[in-house]
């Protein structure tokens, strides 16, 4: 019998014993194409022997030393790396141990800025619907996918949620794509209004949705609007790019797609690449400057922040981003895979949407591809499509409630950058076989 506390009580996984590139094999010798990178994290697949050797080397001169006495060097050649290769002015890098803790540090930094300003009133955080910023209380007040927050509702911070930019269910028939960016964006300024101005701290978002949406991209001009809406009220702009930076959507940074750069920015996932959990926060040298000559002390930590084997992983993976251009390689890549979902997909009566950008891509299944009718809920079809695509030998991503927590069912893929072409085809002949034996 187990001891082991596993995420659902009723289902027993096959035990992992292997990583061998894009897939990962059980006890039995499976081998399944890991075309999600478990939830977006395995971005150089699982046996890159370069991040291995990094780790092992650093474990032999210093596994662990607290930030509470000591910095280390691989934390500051990797907060150097992350900043050289930054967008905006971010200028400061506070290492986590993943991408809840990066959005917790976030929210409280930016609370704790605009009292060290003397603006202690600023206290109010505007997120979106159908966002996903992590599982802490602070994380999931902020997110805001219902289904994830209903049991806990009476624990979270009040927090304000907008309409995501959704372009597929919420944009007019006779509106424009950029009509339609600066609509949705409308919604941060009313709400900020409403609030009053001298009450906001910040807005979060992600620039490409995750997990709840996805691979929801927004419209052109959408961000750059959110970005002026945040300047003429001084509300800071925290990107969560735990999930969709560090090169997963065809950038280091995603945002810079779009043409803007945050006050506050949150990775994760793929900056350790699976190989050691490692988040962290960067923020501008206005907002560090803030805490340096104010209090000087930023009240948060944790104890395995900064994490020298951790932060050794990071540089390895980053450095091995840059280095070997696999940035380049994920839009080559991910044109590919849309390409062939396009062709698989593109006119399959329950498929609605497909959508991303490089390699971090969406399908939105419907019950009637031309009315938008979502599947009815009851029904389950996310997760039977997670189960026959597993029996496939097959790991996607398959979620339910993408239109309001309740209803909708998508699939998300987050293969690793490493991914072949032949592989690409696995993928999508797998996919389409585990969706025809569901729908």
């Amino acid at each position: 019998m187990s001891h082991v506390f596993p995420r659902h009580t009723r289902q027993q996984p096959p035990v992992a014993v292997a990583g061998d590139g894009c897939y990962l094999v059980d006890a039995s010798g499976k081998r399944y194409l890991d075309a999600s990178g478990g939830a977006a994290v395995s971005c150089l697949g699982h046996s890159d022997s370069t991040v291995i050797d990094a780790i092992k080397t650093q474990v032999e001169h210093l596994a662990f030393a607290h930030t509470g006495f000591f910095t280390s060097e691989p934390a500051e050649k990797l907060a150097d790396l992350l900043i050289a290769n930054a967008p905006g002015r971010l200028d400061r890098v506070y290492l986590v141990s993943g991408g809840s803790e990066a959005t917790e540090a976030a929210i409280k930094l930016a609370r704790q800025y605009w009292v060290e300003k003397g603006e202690p009133q600023r206290a109010k955080l505007i997120a979106r619907k159908q966002s996903y910023h992590g599982n802490t209380i602070g994380a999931l007040s902020a997110g805001g996918n219902e289904w994830r927050r209903a049991q806990f509702g009476p624990l979270l911070l009040d927090m304000s949620h907008i309409d995501p930019c959704y372009e597929y269910r919420l944009r007019r028939d006779n509106e424009s794509l950029e009509d339609y960016g600066l609509r949705a964006a409308q919604a941060l300024e009313d709400e900020i209004l409403r609030l009053g101005p001298e009450t906001v701290m910040a807005f979060m978002a992600e620039p490409v949705v995750g997990a709840t949406a996805g691979a929801l991209a927004p419209a052109p001009g959408y961000f750059k609007r959110i970005r002026e809406i945040c300047d003429q009220y001084g509300v800071l702009l925290i990107l969560d790019e735990v999930m969709c930076g560090m090169g997963r959507t065809g950038s280091l940074f995603a945002c810079e797609q779009d043409g803007i750069a945050p006050d506050i920015a949150c990775i994760a996932k793929g900056l350790g690449a699976g190989y050691q959990p490692i988040g962290a926060m960067l923020c501008t040298d206005e907002i560090y400057t803030a805490i340096e000559q104010g209090s000087g002390f930023f009240q948060h930590g944790h104890t395995y922040i900064g994490h020298p084997t951790a932060a050794a992983c990071g540089l390895a993976v980053v450095g091995s981003i840059l280095d070997r251009n696999l940035v380049a390689r994920v839009r080559d890549q991910g044109d590919k895979l849309m390409d062939r979902l396009e062709d698989r997909f593109g006119q399959h009566p329950h498929v609605g949407d497909l959508r991303g950008r490089g390699l971090f891509r969406g399908i939105e299944l419907v019950a009637d591809r031309a009315t938008k009718e979502p599947f009815d809920p009851s029904l389950g079809v996310a997760g039977k499509i997670k189960k026959a695509s597993f029996e496939q030998g097959l790991i996607c991503y398959p979620m339910s409630g993408t239109i309001d927590g309740r209803r909708g069912d998508h699939i998300l893929l987050a293969p690793p950058f490493i991914i072949e072409d032949d592989q690409l085809d696995e993928l999508t002949d797998k996919l389409s076989r585990a969706i025809a034996a569901v729908i």
